[in-house]
């Protein structure tokens, strides 16, 4: 068996609220709890109920199911009595002792409502008591929780229910059972350890409360079902109705669909989808635990999460939240984590991404009365880039568009530490170039379709770009320069972001160029976990992702493995040398290490953020990210994956 505490399990609930934690029951970060709900949907999240520590007592011995780690005692790395685990439909985990007992535990969590339930099933064949003890908190997610005297967990106590203000003021959550006594106990569970919290360099000692125990005797075949809500008292005889409603939502909508990887990943990428309250519109979490909905991240998600997978309602939804977002002729770099900071607007790449979305999501739909509505919009945003706006973001003599100030992360590559930009390309990096020459040929597009005039000025910018982007951005090698500052400086580093000169639905390279590109990408970037940051020849490459926040941060993108670029990646190659059977028979297969990934690695049923950047094996950063997701999903959708499953 694996290490059951290095893996993970997620289930959310369309807000930004979510439950989370480690297979073997321990929470080993500050992220995990039974319910984290969204206060302010989809952000203010809050961890409301951190766990619930069990035990099987039978034949007068007490065996334990699972319990956190506690300072100076040893971690439990596989539960002795765990036999498996699984999220194929809801994170269930099965324990038992040879013949002795055995139970069964399944946790659901409700859509769009803050409430998770969780069911404790006898499915052996003899008689045992199940003592539960629910463990509170009142943190936000990102902050350890410890004791303090001003929460107080005050409580109106009955046969089958808890009314628990957290904090004076605080909304009431609501605990309900269907089966079993409970017994106020009131106590602080002291220093709990959150080992990934500790690896990070971040703090990692945190305390739970209990407010009492509930125990019951179970026969086989009974069960308890254990909720609580931030929404409302749930009714005890409603808690199995609940349940068998959230079985039947689950599993509607995949019926027809082969059981397999790719019916897996659809319901994964489910995760992502969330309501803003702000635009009263849908949005995508950038990636859990910790990011909440970013403007290129969600640009880049979509292609692959709502669009490829023919979600057009909510995709218009995401597109019209973002287009009503607008600023200097900008996108969000995100919304704010929390409801009363200002909205960023940092990026230069998440407002060309728009384009791009906004041109696939037409491809997809057909939906020309959108399109054609909101073609000012994009027209005021090529207006105000060549107009100029802010981080010095202008369009040179040469056609290219340059961006960026000192001490400003503006392009994907946005790692920052101690306030300086760790690669700040500053200047005209190749992919905001690629993505600049797609924003026109695409506005470019519309007019046509529309028959709107294309202005000249546009006409003329295009021109430009078409006769100098081979002649400036070529090297000796045939590849592409990163970033260059026309007639002053260029920067040579190898990285991925010339991939995107070779993806994007326009580009302005032939098959040549393309092939000598990508055949440089495959031999010193690829990996089959992703595509690296930077060539390892690199005096600048990091081998690992390890550490505090600064050793991360400065080894982010100078080498580490980022799946959300195999989909550039592949459909490059299957653009440029065909997409014959046989070649995507073969793309299908360099996804296997993936799809294993996908299934035993970090987040089970989850695609990480990244990999270490020399021998990526184990996932690092978020254990569920949308893009990561997004990009295989749209390989799987745009060029029929599906049909190589077995």
């Amino acid at each position: 068996m694996n290490n059951t505490e290095q893996q993970e399990w997620l289930i959310t609930n369309g807000l930004g609220g979510y439950v989370s934690g480690s297979v073997a029951g321990a929470n080993t970060r500050s992220y995990h709890g039974l319910l984290i709900a969204s206060l302010e949907p989809p952000t203010d999240r809050y961890v409301l109920v951190a766990d619930i520590e069990e035990k099987i007592t039978i034949g007068g011995l007490d065996c334990y199911l699972q319990e956190n780690r506690y300072f100076g005692k040893a971690a439990v790395e596989n539960p002795p009595h765990l036999i498996y685990f699984s999220v194929a439909d809801f994170p269930t985990w099965s324990y038992g002792k040879n013949d002795d007992w055995r139970l069964e535990k399944s946790i659901y969590m409700k859509q769009k409502s803050n409430t998770v339930m969780v069911r404790y099933k006898n499915v052996g064949k003899s008689l045992f008591a199940l003592t539960l003890h629910p463990l509170y908190a009142f943190s936000n997610f990102m902050a350890t929780f410890t004791e303090n005297t001003k929460t107080d967990f005050y409580s109106e106590i009955d046969s089958n229910t808890i009314k628990t203000f957290a904090q004076y003021g605080t909304k009431p959550l609501f605990t309900a059972w269907n089966n079993g006594s409970f017994t106020e106990q009131r106590t602080w569970y002291k220093n709990i350890v959150l080992a990934e919290e500790k690896d990070r360099g971040y703090g990692s000692l945190c305390d739970y409360y209990q407010i009492g125990v509930l125990e019951q005797s179970l026969a086989p075949g009974e069960e308890i079902i254990l909720a609580f809500s931030l929404e409302k008292p749930i009714e005890v005889k409603q808690l199995e109705i609940e349940v068998a409603k959230i079985i039947a939502e689950r599993q509607k909508g995949s019926e027809g669909i082969k059981n397999g990887f790719y019916k897996n990943l659809l319901a994964s990428s489910t995760q992502f989808l969330v309501h803003r309250n702000s635009t009263k519109s849908e949005s995508v979490i950038a990636g859990y635990h910790w990011f909440a909905d970013w403007g290129r991240d969600t640009m880049i998600a979509m292609r692959g999460l709502t669009i490829a997978t023919g979600k057009k309602e909510i995709s218009k939804s995401i597109l019209l939240a973002f287009l009503g977002s607008l600023s200097e002729g900008m996108l969000p770099n995100r919304f704010p984590d929390y409801s009363g900071d200002e909205v960023e607007y940092n990026t230069i790449d998440a407002t060309l991404w728009l384009f791009v979305s906004f041109f696939e999501y037409h491809q997809k739909f057909k939906d020309d009365a959108f399109a054609k509505k909101h073609l000012k919009v994009l027209k005021s945003i090529l207006d105000k880039h060549l107009a100029g706006t802010r981080y010095n973001i202008h369009v040179t003599e040469e056609g290219f568009l340059y961006g960026g100030e000192n001490g400003v992360q503006l392009t994907w590559m946005d790692a920052k530490v101690d306030g300086k930009v760790i690669t700040p390309r500053i200047g005209c990096p190749v992919e905001i170039n690629a993505l600049w020459y797609n924003a026109l040929k695409i506005y470019e597009f519309f007019c046509n379709r529309f028959d709107v005039p294309f202005d000249s000025k546009y006409a003329g910018v295009l021109s430009k770009l078409e006769g100098n982007f081979v002649k400036m951005f070529s090297n000796q090698a045939g590849t592409l320069y990163d970033v260059i500052v026309p007639g002053k400086t260029v920067d040579d580093s190898f990285r991925p972001n010339q991939l995107f000169a070779i993806s994007l639905p326009y580009t302005l390279l032939n098959k040549t160029q393309q092939k000598k590109i990508f055949e440089a990408v495959k031999e010193k970037l690829y990996t089959p976990y992703g595509i690296r940051t930077l060539d390892i020849n690199n005096p600048s490459f990091k081998e690992v992702y390890f550490g505090d926040q600064q050793h991360r941060d400065d080894a982010y993108h100078q080498g580490t493995v980022w799946p959300f670029l195999l989909y550039e990646y592949f459909s490059a190659e299957l653009r440029i040398y065909g997409s014959s059977v046989a070649r995507r028979k073969r793309v299908f297969k360099a996804l296997e290490k993936i799809r294993d990934h996908f299934y035993s690695d970090a987040g089970i049923h989850c695609i990480s953020e990244i990999f270490d950047g020399l021998n990526p094996k184990h996932g690092k950063g978020c254990i569920q990210q949308a893009w990561s997701v997004g990009a295989i999903l749209k390989l799987y959708e745009d060029f029929n994956l599906a049909e190589f499953e077995i």
